[in-house]
Parts: structure tokens; C-alpha cells; sequence
């Protein structure tokens, strides 16, 4: 939900960082073209002590400041949003890192984690859509990086330490609910590491209760269990 928050930032960044660089060079070849050697013409020697050309450095150094400024205030507040305010939680997932995989456990059917029903899955994070999650990130050994490319999600996972955030996957009704997406691991965490490698699927709610329902370790040993009967 808050990828659209950190395109603007990135594209805020491009247009303004290009709109000087365009600019920069285009006076910059002017001025090579304007002051070229002629015959004839001495060079002249400028200190940039007077007023009239210090003013060229002057005023275009206080507007780059103003823009500075502009990106700071935005960067702030997306990255507030993002990392510092931590909205209520709908669901729950604890995310294990180790090297080189990901554990993804996910709350069963009693909506509630650490408990008996869990679903846990290797390389594989089910989610369901337009549903605000808290994760819990921990690494078993080296420092690792969650990364969802898709929705600008990126969180270091340190050893001895548990962090929590957050992510709400989005799906418009004319995407497929069966959807998958890259996760990776962003931070060199050994000779394995370009292998760590993982798949986030994102479900509407009739399908992410019908994958719990077949996932959960308490249906799987109910459809296991011997119903009785004959010898």
C-alpha cells in the first residue's frame, strides 16, 4: 500500500536532481562555446570576488538548497509513515531467516500466531490481500535482508534481534488471485547468497481461507486420523 508513497519520492528525486543537471549542462557548454579561444583575444582571468559574479553562484546555490529542503520534508514523512508509525495489525507472520532460506509462519485457522495451528512453509509467504500485516523478522545466524521488490519492501533481519513492520498487499479485482511475486535477500550473507531466493503469493479472502484450511497441521492430522469402522 505504500509503494506509491516511495515511487513519488524516488520520481520527486529524479525530476528535480534532473531538471538542475539538464541545466547545469547547458551552461556549462554554453560557456565553453561563448568564452572559446579566439584570435586575437586574450584570455581573461575571473576571481569571482565582485558582486555580479558571485550572484551566479549565490542564487543558484540557495534554490538547490530550497529543493534540498522540499526532498527532505518528504523523505521524513515517507519514511515515517513506513518505519516509525506502526498502524494496528489484522494478521500476523514471522519471518525466519537463515542461511541460505527463508520460514514464513503463518497464523492458522484460529487467526492467532504461536499457537498449535500455525502453518509454517520454506521459500514460500502466503498473504491475503487488502490486509495489514505485522512481521516478525528475525536471522538465525548472519545478518540477511527481506526484500519484496513489488511493494518497496526492504528490512534488514540482525541476528538476537526481532523487528517488527509492517506491509498491506494490494490486488485489484482484475488480478489474478493466484499471483506471485520475487522476495530476495539483499544483503550478501554468503556463498549462497544470490540462491536465497523465495515467492510471496498474494490471495483474495475465499482463496487464502481455502489454502489455511488446506495448509493448517491440525486439518492435515484430522484428514489423517483413521475414521474406525470394520477390521
Amino acid at each position: 500500500s505504500y509503494a506509491g508513497d516511495i515511487d513519488f519520492l524516488v520520481n520527486l528525486i529524479l525530476w528535480i536532481v534532473g531538471f538542475w543537471f539538464v541545466l547545469c549542462e547547458v551552461i556549462f557548454f554554453w560557456l565553453i562555446f561563448r568564452f572559446r579561444e579566439k584570435d586575437g583575444v586574450p584570455g581573461q582571468y575571473v576571481s569571482g570576488e565582485e558582486k555580479s559574479q558571485k550572484r551566479w553562484i549565490t542564487y543558484p546555490h540557495l534554490l538547490v538548497l530550497v529543493c534540498d529542503i522540499v526532498l527532505v520534508v518528504f523523505a521524513i514523512k515517507v519514511w515515517y509513515d513506513i518505519k516509525q508509525d506502526l498502524p494496528p495489525a489484522q494478521a500476523e507472520v514471522r519471518i525466519i531467516s537463515q542461511q541460505w532460506a527463508w520460514t514464513f509462519i503463518h497464523e492458522g485457522p484460529d487467526g492467532k500466531l504461536d499457537t498449535a495451528d500455525d502453518i509454517r512453509t520454506i521459500n514460500e509467504l502466503t498473504v491475503k490481500a487488502n490486509t495489514l500485516y505485522h512481521y516478525k523478522l528475525e536471522s538465525k545466524d548472519v545478518i540477511h535482508d527481506f526484500s519484496v521488490p513489488v511493494w518497496r519492501l526492504k528490512q534488514d533481519a540482525i541476528p538476537g534481534r526481532i523487528i517488527t513492520g509492517w506491509f498491506e498487499p494490494t490486488l485489484t479485482s482484475d488480478q489474478s488471485p493466484t499471483g506471485y511475486w520475487d522476495i530476495q535477500c539483499a544483503e550478501i550473507c554468503g556463498v549462497g547468497h544470490a540462491l536465497m531466493g523465495g515467492k510471496v503469493f498474494v490471495k483474495n479472502e475465499a482463496d487464502y481461507a481455502a489454502w489455511v484450511a488446506e495448509n493448517s497441521p491440525v486439518s492435515l492430522a484430522s484428514a489423517a486420523a483413521p475414521t474406525g469402522g470394520g477390521r
